[in-house]
């Protein structure tokens, strides 16, 4: 089924005059050859302007290439402003399925009582249309009072589709790895294989319910900053694998850029509130939203003056271990203090880089890409540039591509491009460097040495106990271990005495026979 897929990415592209975006020059000569050997694959759509036929080609191929448009649509310094806007018809405008199979796929899931029993006011027309699933409205008859609710279904059939572009782009990552010369340095199939592992994932709805309700969880513990971001409320008990039942929100999507700045929003803030919402999700939770484009994040502006995020589609979540991200921490501290020394030693120490880079020669070339974009706005950084540079870096020293850490390098990404957009006068660097340098003080301080013991104390007071018990069996096993090694010592001493006496007995025999022959002699 990967060839067939792959034929027909190869067709989608050549109806819609992709291949016209590549410059004839970079094209060699035999694939001009192969091209022209598909006569029949031939641009259907002459009439419409590039960026459209981008998006419609992207939008037929289905919900891999569609994820893959939501994550550049938010990137307008890397793309032109037609494709850029084409791109984001994407995040939550894709062509709906009939909202009647969609009822018969809530009705098997639930229950055909259950679901007259507990809902009403179900609308075929969905509310908004994915890539992977489409959701629609109802009203949740509760004991104590109506709630509006929101049904998310998935795409009936769609996992085959998945799992046939997964295919496809292993075949194509093997090929990447093994001919191109960055091939191995990029680690293409560690990075297929983990994002394949993420979009199965998302198939599964009650999976994605209880990633909504470990980050409400986080957001609700009423701590100082917890109410930067809100989650809809799940209804877990009426959940299934590809059924869906969450809270009904009401607010403007974070893409709606002009319609936020009528509405009198306060944009700086916003916007620092988004940056918090990352740091405080990647390094107070090790629990972060991965998948925050336009369409899953949503502003309440009950109160324009104090702006909250909203999150929906908890499909896509990504965890850090304690050692990644520690690391990441020093190094955004270090390269927010301009410490390119330490930036370069940290990542040989991670073993990001091979053992044997030159730590001079490394920091010299992270601070010639960095340093020029320090103390500027977002608005006058071209992170295009600074992106191709860095990339070059990387390939100069063979920097490997960490799998772990594509999920948070793609919600970086997102964020950066909310943040372009919202208010492009953010200093990223001095909104984010006091939030890294608390919690590197926390993680290393005093005070996580207090947390360690703390985190660590009704282990120490269960074992403690044991502790005489273990030190008596430690002192008598140590004993016998060394009358046991005493007596290994004398066994092999006495086999290395009758070895040396054999040595010798058969000295003196050769010696004799060798006299005895020359003496006959």
């Amino acid at each position: 089924m990967s060839s067939s897929r792959l034929y027909r990415i190869v067709a989608t592209f050549c109806h819609y005059g992709l291949d016209e975006l590549i410059p004839p020059r970079l094209v060699p000569w035999y694939i001009k050859i192969f091209r022209w050997c598909f006569f029949w694959l031939r641009n259907k759509h002459k009439d419409k302007p590039r960026a459209v036929r981008f998006r419609l080609a992207i939008e037929s191929l289905g919900p891999v290439f569609i994820k893959f448009g939501q994550m550049l649509s938010t990137r307008r310094d890397l793309l032109p402003d037609d494709y850029a806007t084409e791109l984001a018809l994407l995040q939550d405008q894709v062509p709906a399925f009939d909202g009647k199979i969609a009822k018969n796929v809530i009705v098997d899931a639930i229950g055909g009582q259950l679901f007259e029993q507990i809902f009403s006011d179900f609308d075929e027309k969905p509310l908004a249309s994915a890539s992977i699933a489409q959701v629609h409205t109802a009203t949740l008859m509760l004991d104590e009072q109506p709630q509006k609710v929101v049904l998310k279904v998935l795409r009936p059939g769609i996992d085959k589709v998945i799992k046939a572009d997964v295919a496809v782009m292993a075949k194509i990552a093997n090929v990447v790895s093994r001919w191109l010369p960055d091939g191995k340095r990029l680690r293409p199939s560690e990075v297929v294989a983990e994002y394949k592992k993420t979009i199965l994932d998302e198939l599964d709805l009650q999976r994605e319910a209880a990633n909504a309700i470990q980050l409400k969880r986080n957001f609700s513990l009423g701590r100082d900053n917890d109410h930067i971001l809100y989650v809809p409320e799940v209804y877990s008990q009426y959940c299934h694998k590809n059924v869906l039942v969450m809270e009904r929100i009401y607010g403007v999507s974070v893409g709606e850029v002009e319609k936020l700045h009528e509405l009198g929003v306060d944009m700086k803030l916003l916007a620092e509130r988004g940056l918090d919402v990352f740091f405080t999700q990647v390094y107070r939770d090790s629990f972060f939203h991965a998948d925050m484009h336009p369409g899953n994040v949503f502003v309440d502006i009950t109160n324009p003056a104090d702006p909250t995020w909203i999150a929906i589609d908890c499909g896509i979540v990504g965890t850090l271990n304690r050692e990644d991200k520690r690391y990441l921490a020093e190094n955004f501290v270090a390269f927010f203090n301009r410490d390119y020394r330490k930036v370069a030693q940290l990542h040989v120490d991670s073993g990001w880089v091979p053992p044997q880079t030159s730590v001079d020669e490394f920091e010299f070339a992270i601070r010639t890409v960095c340093e020029p974009i320090f103390n500027k706005p977002l608005a006058e950084i071209s992170f295009g540039q600074v992106l191709v540079n860095l990339f070059n870096t990387a390939r100069r020293f063979n920097m490997e591509v960490q799998p772990q850490l594509v999920l948070l390098q793609k919600t970086l990404l997102y964020v950066e491009g909310l943040g372009r957009q919202l208010y492009p006068q953010l200093d990223l660097w001095q909104t984010a460097k006091p939030f890294l340098e608390n919690w590197v003080k926390e993680q290393m301080g005093v005070k996580a040495v207090f947390s360690k013991v703390k985190e660590n104390l009704p282990f120490w007071n269960e074992k403690l106990p044991e502790i005489p018990d273990l030190v008596y069996q430690y002192l008598k096993d140590g004993k016998q271990a060394q009358q046991q090694q005493v007596a290994l010592l004398t066994q092999i001493k006495a086999q290395q005495r009758k070895a040396n006496q054999r040595l010798v007995y058969a000295v003196l025999v050769s010696s004799l026979i060798i006299s005895s022959a020359v003496l006959f002699a």
